[in-house]
């Protein structure tokens, strides 16, 4: 079997890097990530994936971490017939988890021949299947052929096979399927320009469309807006996730994330409105909330303007945010776009605000306090003013009673304006111009 097409995998790898128990992740500040409990909350080859995303971000911080990570993955991939990511990961490990865990070059062989012996028999049957002109039958065998190659991780090859299945989809499922398998696939390779083309391809067949596809396309919207770097979007997409999805598409995304990713992109992007309708009082939202409690309670805190509380629970989370294999080049800006909220909500309310006061409740000091209000306020996103000698913020609130004078004024003058079009119009009508103006029309044609 062909190893060339092999090295984007590892491309890929490296340039990523850079309810029971065993279900919720249990988060406190300087606690290690349970590995293995993470690792079953997804299936296939995205938990194999984030198992070396993880080793690769553990480095040497956390060398238990990493290892840990490493063998899970050696030993998930020995359960499949990826040998190129095999190999990988023992490189990755470089014998230091003892002789259990070195090349298995037998092994290795043995799938390689039969991969190839595979793929000849799928090659003979697809020639057959195009000799009888079997529009279901040609389907089916590049069907087995994008298996084959995703099984391998060929994940280009396994692509095309997939797209090769449109000129053979003879009903709405069929066409529901392929884009299933192509929107799986070009998340793994990260071409969300292909999963979005993909899901608006699959959202064309509503008679297919069942509650449970619906809320896997939109995990995947979700996923391609994240990354788009389009959190209201992404958000919107997560809520929309139904409560019968659960764990059926492990194979991407786990109920966990999906509380994470959607709520996390909520704070970030939506008012306090938003907040309350979307996502507080979302009846199907609030059970994957309750998998991952830190990130339930800090949206409530947030909402309830327990700020301190709320960044608390954001700065416990952190560490193991960045070990995400989706969210990781995200966290910082969804961080600061929630605490940038958190201080314009706070400030709100007050005509003056001691910022000693505020600074205790942002649990930070007086002098980043105030660095992050200039900045906040030559944005334009607070109007006010601070007196830096007592340290205090005036707000600028704008004159009511001018304001108020002003649209009288306003109100006045579009009156005396609508008054005086209806008199014209009432003057034309009574000397019958609009009559005249009729006739001499009609005179000209």
């Amino acid at each position: 079997m062909e190893l060339e097409d092999e090295t984007s995998v590892g491309e890929m790898i490296d340039e990523i890097s850079g309810n029971n128990e065993s279900n919720r992740r249990v988060i406190s500040s300087g606690e290690q990530l349970d590995i293995e409990a993470y690792a079953a909350l997804y299936s296939g080859r995205t938990k194999i994936v984030r198992l070396l995303f993880i080793a690769n971000r553990c480095g040497e911080k956390y060398p238990s971490m990493q290892l840990e990570a490493l063998r899970m993955a050696y030993d998930e991939i020995k359960r499949g017939e990826n040998t190129f990511m095999y190999r990988e990961v023992v490189s990755k490990i470089g014998g230091r988890l003892g002789p259990a865990y070195v090349m298995d070059a037998a092994w290795s062989d043995m799938i390689d021949k039969r991969a190839d012996q595979k793929k000849d028999k799928l090659d003979n049957e697809l020639n057959a299947y195009r000799t009888n002109l079997i529009k279901e039958s040609i389907r089916m065998g590049y069907n087995d052929f994008g298996d084959f190659y995703y099984a391998h991780g060929l994940l280009g090859e396994a692509l095309k096979s997939y797209i090769r299945t449109r000129d053979y989809c003879t009903t709405s499922k069929h066409v529901l399927h392929m884009c299933m398998y192509i929107i799986l696939t070009s998340i793994e390779m990260g071409q969300f320009t292909h999963v979005i083309s993909y899901i608006s391809k699959a959202e064309q067949t509503p008679e297919a469309l069942e509650p449970l596809a619906a809320s896997k396309l939109s995990c995947a919207a979700g996923l391609a807006h994240l990354e788009a770097k389009k959190y209201k979007l992404a958000a919107r997409k997560f809520l929309e996730v139904g409560p019968d999805m659960g764990n059926s598409y492990n194979e991407v995304i786990a109920p966990q994330d999906v509380a994470t990713y959607g709520g996390l992109c909520a704070l970030a992007s939506f008012d306090r409105s938003e907040l309350k309708s979307k996502v507080i009082d979302n009846v199907n939202f609030r059970n994957y909330l309750e998998v991952v409690p830190e990130v339930r309670e800090l949206i409530n805190d947030f909402y309830s303007s327990r700020y301190a509380s709320c960044l608390e629970y954001l700065g416990n989370l952190k560490e193991y945010l960045l070990l995400d294999i989706h969210l990781h080049d995200h966290v910082e800006t969804l961080y600061d776009q929630i605490r940038k909220k958190a201080l314009i909500q706070y400030t709100l309310p007050f005509l003056s605000l001691d910022l000693n006061m505020m600074a205790n409740a942002f649990k930070t000091s007086v002098v980043e306090l105030q660095k992050e209000l200039e900045t906040l306020i030559t944005d334009n996103q607070i109007q006010a003013r601070i007196d830096s000698q007592n340290k205090i913020l005036y707000a600028r609130h704008a004159d009511q009673r001018n304001a108020t004078f002003q649209k009288v004024l306003q109100t006045g003058s579009e009156f005396d304006r609508e008054v005086s079009a209806m008199l014209l119009r009432k003057n034309l009508i009574k000397h019958e111009q609009n009559q005249k103006a009729a006739s001499s029309a009609a005179r000209k044609y």
